[in-house]
C-alpha cells in the first residue's frame, strides 16, 4: 500500500462475503452517517456483502473559516457555480480509496464485485475514482452529487469503463448542490457513453425512503439477488 489505509466501519450481511461496497460520506460527516442504511436495503443473506464506511481525513475547510473537519477535499465557496475545485484534494482522496479497493481485492473480493458509493462530496469521489481509477469496478452509486474536475476526468474514462453500471440520483429541491449541476454531470457522462441510470426525487440534500427502495433494487441487481 502506498499509504496508511483509512479507518473504516465494517458491516457484513453474512459470514462469507462475495461482494463489497465502499460507501463515502459527505462533508463534515463520518463513516457512521450511512451505517444505518444497511438494514434498510433489505438485502438477502446470500450472497454476503461487506460494507465499508471509511472516515474521510480531517482537513481545513475554507467555507468553515479554515477550521478542520472531515472532508474528501476543500470547498472554498458556497456558490457552486463559481467555486474553484480542489483538484489536488480530489485526486488525493481518490488515491486513498484506490488503496481501500486494493485491500478488498487482497481480502478475496475482485474489483468486478466491488461497488463504490457516495453521498455529496463522497459521491463526487465515487464518480471520479470509479470512472478514472486503475480498477474496473462492479458499479458506482452517486447520490446528491456531481462529476468533479470534468475537463481532467472525462478524457481519462477508458472504453472498458463504459460498461460499469452507474446509479446517479438527486433531489429536485437540493439547495446545497442544485440539481442542474447534477444534470450537467449526467449529460456529460452520458455523452461519453457512460452506462448511467438517473433518478430524481422531490427532496432536498438528503436521501428519501423512495430513493432507498430504488438503491436497494439496484444493489440486488448488482449482487444477483
Amino acid at each position: 500500500m502506498s499509504q496508511k489505509l483509512l479507518d473504516c466501519i465494517e458491516i457484513t450481511t453474512a459470514e462469507h462475503c462475495e461482494y463489497a461496497v465502499i460507501w463515502l460520506h459527505g462533508l463534515g460527516a463520518s463513516g457512521h452517517d450511512f451505517e444505518p442504511i444497511v438494514p434498510e436495503l433489505q438485502l438477502l443473506q446470500r450472497p454476503g456483502v461487506r460494507f465499508l464506511f471509511p472516515h474521510a481525513p480531517v482537513r481545513p475547510i475554507s467555507v468553515n473559516g479554515g477550521a478542520a473537519m472531515r472532508g474528501w477535499y476543500d470547498i472554498n465557496s458556497l456558490d457552486f457555480g463559481s467555486r474553484q475545485q480542489d483538484s489536488a484534494g480530489i485526486k488525493e482522496s481518490a488515491s486513498l480509496i484506490s488503496d481501500l479497493i486494493d485491500n478488498e481485492i487482497e481480502r478475496g473480493i475482485p474489483a468486478s464485485r466491488i461497488t463504490l458509493a457516495g453521498f455529496s462530496q463522497g459521491g463526487a469521489i465515487a464518480l471520479y475514482a470509479g470512472l478514472t481509477g486503475k480498477h474496473k469496478l462492479g458499479g458506482i452509486l452517486a447520490l446528491s452529487t456531481y462529476m468533479p474536475i470534468q475537463d481532467d476526468a472525462i478524457p481519462l474514462i477508458t472504453d472498458d469503463r463504459l460498461s460499469v453500471p452507474v446509479f446517479m440520483a438527486h433531489g429536485e429541491a437540493d439547495d446545497v448542490i442544485q440539481i442542474r449541476y447534477a444534470e450537467q454531470s449526467r449529460d456529460a457522462l452520458q455523452a461519453h457513453s457512460v452506462n448511467l441510470e438517473w433518478h430524481s426525487y422531490a427532496i432536498a440534500h438528503s436521501v428519501s425512503a423512495d430513493e432507498v427502495v430504488d438503491v436497494s433494487t439496484w444493489f440486488k441487481r448488482q449482487f444477483g439477488m
